[in-house]
Parts: C-alpha cells; sequence; structure tokens
C-alpha cells in the first residue's frame, strides 16, 4: 500500500533528522514522530541570523519570534516529508551544522563531550 510506504517513510524520516539534530547538541522540541521539528533558538536576535543563514544555504526554514511566542522562546521550524531522501536529509544536516556554530545553537551539548 502506498499510503502505508509514505506514512513509514515521513516516520522514519522524522526520527532520523530528529535524532541526528539533537546529536549536534539543538534543543528539538515536539513529538518524537511529528515531522515537524521546533529548535530552539531562543533569543529574538538569533532569528535573523539563522534563517539569513540557512536561506544562503538553500534551506528553506519557518522561523518565529515575539509576539507569536514568549519574548524568550524563539524557535526555527523544520518541515520534513516523506520525498525527502537521506541524502537531502544529510545535506541540510550538515549545513544547519555550520550554522548552529555561525549563531551559538548548541544549547544542549554536554560540557564533557
Amino acid at each position: 500500500n502506498v499510503g502505508r510506504q509514505k506514512l513509514q517513510a515521513l516516520r522514519d524520516n522524522s526520527n532520523y533528522f530528529r535524532m541526528k539534530l539533537k546529536e549536534m547538541g539543538l534543543l528539538v522540541m515536539g513529538h518524537y514522530d511529528s515531522p515537524i521539528m521546533p529548535v530552539m533558538l531562543f533569543h529574538a536576535t538569533k532569528i535573523s541570523a539563522f534563517s539569513r543563514e540557512c536561506f544562503k544555504r538553500g534551506l528553506a526554514v519557518v522561523v518565529v519570534g515575539f509576539p507569536a511566542v514568549p519574548l524568550l522562546v524563539s524557535r526555527a521550524r523544520f518541515c520534513i516529508s516523506a520525498g525527502h531522501t537521506r541524502d537531502d536529509l544529510d545535506r541540510a544536516l550538515a549545513e544547519i551544522d555550520e550554522v548552529a556554530d555561525l549563531v551559538n545553537l548548541r544549547y544542549a551539548k554536554s560540557v564533557f563531550g
């Protein structure tokens, strides 16, 4: 059944992407199986830098800040689809990894490694 295959691909892609974001030390919110992944930026000053750097790298990302969310809980949202390939996801993750360093987003990274 094509529908079941697409649902499974969506779940697999979502779980993979979320796991990799967390391994990078990014604080990812939301349900584990959800294809919509809020990544916490916290400071409103990081919104435009994060969005601009992602755009320069060919990544579509939605950023959300005040007044849509409280002042200190700004976030970016990534939307994963069943149509993304593992190569698509890995490329996006590599770009996000660079941007995370540029705007200091590794809030969840352990100080011990």
